[in-house]
């Protein structure tokens, strides 16, 4: 776990109780992603094995039960979410958010802060999500006053009263939203530091003393907001998909993060993960001054303890039916089939990985990156010619992955690469397939001890040795970036990694729509096994 400064015990008190002392229990959720429907723990949406054998994590309906039984059992909650409910799977695909909007009223959201995923799709869609829901959506690091959409919808601040006392809200998200989004040019973001701070004084000549940020920052800019804002009681996060716990092995810290902030004051830090596999419950306690003196939970995890109410469960189901309109949706035409074979993609160069490939490089080229890593585990059908359809795309890719970049040394491409064939003649999912990439294999070497050889990148148009001390820009799937499939460097060495990109199946689809003519399957000796 990472140290991080000024961070104090978990829990803490942080002095006497006043005699008047109330407590308002935080419910939090961040970057849910259009998770509507359960998924496995590889975030894909759960197959009728796993919803058997009670694997599945997460879904509107579970989390409906969990929320109505945390509000039971405090008499003061506010329930809020920290940005990013759009993309992630078909239910954003086809609604674009109305989904979403309809769940989050039944539930009863409060607060939202917009994520930068909120911006997928253009403002005129985050406009419409905004008009369809029961609460404010904010963003105070923006100027959105030159959007037509957004300048008379969205607002920095919001005060919702509870327990007889006002609780001022502020939203702030990632200053590099209109990098990685379709923000436009007429949203212009700024530092939230002095965002933050300016919204904090409004709200304080306002009398309001009890004051809650909700930041799609990341952990690691929520903790320096934190450190450099004076009047924040709780930043409540999102971005980085952190999950902070005090009893899950796999946290990225404690839950909360305590801070100091500039002039003795103290924030809490929480986030809850992310796809809705938790729900955040932080219980603060103000003295009468609206001081914290108290801070304590811990996320809920929305699993199969946890009963699906009916009516969501019902709805969810409705909402599904129009998806398989969308899955027989004719979006290229091939002129051969494209070879997915499982026998075929995990032990040699074939079509499907070089197809698969050459959109994620093409979607990222832009940003640096020059070569493209994906596990054939993750191709898991072929293509007939003529018309290929959604629902055949989302049988090769089923797993609603997205794309991940990131930077990695040379040396660290080869020992990954390493790793990938060492199990070919298991026929093991993580053999790699390429793009921006060439190398040889020795199948007659042994596991990780120099099969691969002859690697090779682009440069000037040629393709040249690899440099193991270079550093090249990679894009592969979260389900890799993660570690996932034996490729533990990815999540250990990367530099400057974002795991959040569009998901890879939309990827394809729009690298296929984009072609002129139909697309022609090739192998053109990118892996040469021997």
């Amino acid at each position: 776990m990472r140290v991080f400064r000024a961070i104090l015990v978990a829990a803490m008190i942080l002095g006497p109780l006043s005699a008047t002392a109330e407590t308002l229990t935080i419910l939090h959720t961040n970057d849910v992603h259009s998770r509507i429907e359960p998924i496995n723990k590889y975030g894909s949406t759960c197959s009728a094995e796993d919803l058997a054998a009670d694997k599945c994590l997460g879904g509107s309906a579970r989390l409906a039960t969990a929320i109505a039984e945390a509000r039971a059992a405090s008499d003061n909650t506010i329930l809020l979410d920290g940005g990013d409910q759009f993309q992630g799977s078909l239910f954003f695909t086809h609604y674009k958010g109305q989904a979403a909007a309809e769940l989050m009223n039944a539930m009863g959201y409060e607060a939202m802060v917009i994520g930068n995923h909120e911006f997928d799709d253009g403002t005129e869609t985050l406009r419409r999500f905004i008009d369809a829901v029961d609460f404010p959506v904010l963003l105070a690091n923006a100027d959105v006053s030159q959007d037509p959409h957004l300048a008379d919808v969205v607002a920095g601040t919001a005060v919702i009263e509870k327990g007889g006392h006002k609780i001022g809200i502020i939203g702030v998200a990632p200053v590099d939203t209109l990098e990685v989004s379709k923000a436009g040019q007429d949203v212009v973001f700024f530092d939230p530091v002095p965002a933050v701070q300016e919204a904090v004084e409004k709200l304080q000549v306002q009398g309001i003393d009890r004051i809650i940020l909700l930041s799609h920052s990341g952990l690691s800019e929520e903790l320096r907001i934190a450190e450099n804002v004076e009047g924040l009681d709780v930043i409540v996060g999102g971005h980085s998909h952190s999950l902070l716990s005090n009893s899950d092995k796999r946290a990225s810290g404690p839950y909360p993060i305590w801070v100091d902030s500039p002039n003795g004051g103290r924030t809490a830090v929480v986030q809850a993960g992310s796809n809705g596999t938790h729900l955040g419950r932080l219980e603060v306690t103000f003295d009468d001054n609206g001081n914290v003196v108290e801070a304590v939970g811990d996320p809920i995890p929305i699993a199969a303890a946890v009963a699906e109410d009916p009516t969501i469960k019902a709805r969810v189901a409705e909402l599904s039916q129009p998806l398989d309109d969308l899955r027989r949706q004719v979006v290229a035409q091939t002129t051969d089939r494209i070879d997915g074979q499982r026998q075929t993609c995990r032990t040699v160069e074939c079509q499907m990985g070089n197809l698969v490939t050459d959109a994620m490089l093409d979607r990222v080229r832009d940003q640096g990156i020059t070569i493209a890593i994906t596990n054939s585990g993750g191709l898991r059908a072929s293509i007939d010619p003529g018309e290929i359809t959604m629902g055949e795309i989302l049988t090769v890719l089923p797993f609603q992955n997205t794309l991940s970049t990131f930077q990695l040394s040379g040396a660290d491409i080869i020992t990954s690469l390493e790793s990938g064939v060492s199990q070919i003649e298991h026929g093991r999912g993580r053999f790699p397939q390429v793009a921006g990439l060439r190398f040889t294999v020795d199948t007659q070497k042994e596991p990780n001890q120099g099969r691969v050889s002859d690697v090779r990148v682009q440069k000037d148009g040629a393709w040249v040795p690899i440099d193991p001390a270079a550093i090249y820009g990679v894009v592969s799937n979260n389900f890799l970036r993660g570690g996932g499939d034996g490729y533990v460097i990815f999540d250990e060495n990367a530099i400057n990694p974002y795991d959040h990109g569009p998901n890879l199946e939309q990827v394809v689809v729009d690298y296929l729509r984009n072609l002129d003519q139909p697309y022609e399957p090739f192998i053109e000796g990118r892996i040469q096994v021997r």
